[in-house]
């Protein structure tokens, strides 16, 4: 195209500059979208990181033969395992004080050999009575080990359940509550074959009852030798005397539910942490066994359907049902068995119920009988505390059928003498 006039030069000049705007637009609207999101992703990333954490944290590092299981770099992730450069810094983070496992000097069980028993520091073992107060210079003897102590008969001192081993610690830099469950002296033997147990121990912080820690379970062995630290992060001291220290010791059973050997209630008021670690030793004391007419009730209603050889279950409510421990309340939920001839052919159960001693379900289960009749069918009624992380235990049991006597009884006869109707009533739970 042959430019011939001014007019024609201007012209290709104001077309050429109508292709670049587009092209300027669209480059300043990309950088303007880019800027855009990363202001939004800065601004949710900042509203993230300024919400409070839940209160009390309780997140805890369990030291366990020298290694960090739960590293304090992770917020609320467990990790079972670490690189070489976590380690370096869990090990930092972990008081000087805290004893760890020297696996050499170790059996298989976890025990030290007598030789190094009695290398070790007499306070360290033997410290029978707790250390001073700073403030009043009085010793710190848990109210219950005092009761316990004056009240042994001659049975009682005969059965002894053994001593636990322990230390406390504050650290206040890092606001950390130290517990080291060290050992464990003269268990009785849960295992009549072999004549030993399976020892472990479980520890809550009361009343909270929401964490629970608990130690490996050491093999044929009356004088488990644990040396496992908890380190709990977040909690302010003032917050230490408010809380209690619960421990269970148990023997793990393969092929039924864990027998409990006994507890230790610690409560934490009255001791004083500012003076370092506190090696502390308690007797082991018989778990409170619930008596039979305090265990509670049930609420259940029954029908039998005879057109369709059916059993309609519905469990209502339970009330009054006892502390599962020290504490506090129970985690109730129900289970249902259905058995044909002391056989059991169904089982269901119901959703468990936070923290109530008067628990209401108000579900329904429908069961098929396989005969004709109720004459050799009966149910049983489980009531249990569900505990996470452990064998759930049972508060109470209910059996209906035709072999049942009192109230039990007549309530299954009635429901056979009046089919299609539904029939509700209270039955007091006895023992499990």
């Amino acid at each position: 195209m042959k430019i011939t006039t001014r007019k024609d030069f201007l012209f290709i000049l104001y077309v050429s500059h109508l292709y670049e705007i587009p092209t300027v637009v669209g480059i300043f609207s990309a950088f303007g979208l880019v800027f855009t999101v990363s202001l939004f992703a800065w601004i949710c990333c900042q509203r993230k990181s300024s919400k409070p954490s839940k209160t009390p944290p309780y997140k805890f590092v369990h030291v366990l033969k020298g290694v960090d299981i739960y590293p304090e770099s992770l917020n609320s992730k467990k990790k079972f395992g670490a690189d070489e450069k976590n380690e370096v810094k869990n090990k930092s983070a972990v008081p000087k004080n805290s004893l760890h496992l020297d696996l050499e000097k170790r059996d298989l069980n976890g025990n030290f050999p007598k030789t190094n028993l009695k290398a070790g520091s007499p306070s360290d073992l033997e410290s029978v009575t707790p250390k001073h107060s700073s403030e009043g210079g009085q010793e710190v003897v848990s109210p219950d080990s005092l009761k316990s102590s004056m009240s042994l008969t001659s049975d009682e001192k005969q059965e002894k359940l053994g001593t636990l081993f322990f230390s406390l610690e504050y650290n206040f830099e890092r606001k950390a509550f130290v517990v080291n469950i060290k050992e464990a002296r003269g268990l009785p033997a849960m295992d009549d074959q072999s004549l030993t147990s399976d020892p472990y121990i479980k520890m809550m912080i009361l009343p909270e009852k929401k964490h629970k820690v608990k130690t490996r379970v050491l093999r044929k062995t009356l004088d488990p030798a644990f040396d496992e630290t908890f380190t709990f992060y977040g909690i302010p001291y003032t917050q230490i005397q408010e809380l209690a220290l619960h421990f269970t010791v148990l023997s793990f059973d393969r092929f039924s539910r864990d027998d409990v050997i006994g507890e230790v209630l610690i409560p934490l008021a009255g001791i004083e942490l500012t003076g370092g670690e506190m090696l502390m030793n308690r007797e082991i004391t018989k778990r409170n066994v619930r008596k039979s007419s305090g265990r509670g009730e049930l609420l259940i209603s029954l029908c039998y359907q005879s057109t369709t050889n059916t059993l309609t279950v519905v469990v209502l409510k339970a009330r009054h049902l006892p502390k599962s421990d020290v504490s506090g309340l129970s985690d109730p939920y129900v289970k249902v068995n259905l058995y044909h001839a002391k056989k059991r052919i169904s089982k269901k159960k119901t959703h468990v119920k936070k923290c109530t001693p008067n628990a209401v379900f108000n579900e329904l289960f429908v069961f098929d009988i396989p005969c004709e009749g109720l004459e050799e069918i009966s149910v049983e009624f489980l009531v249990l505390d569900s505990e996470r992380g452990s064998r759930n235990e049972v508060i109470g049991r209910l059996v209906l059928g035709a072999a049942a006597e009192g109230a039990s009884g007549q309530h299954w006869k009635e429901i056979c003498d009046y089919p299609r109707r539904q029939i509700a009533k209270w039955h007091a739970l006895c023992d499990g």
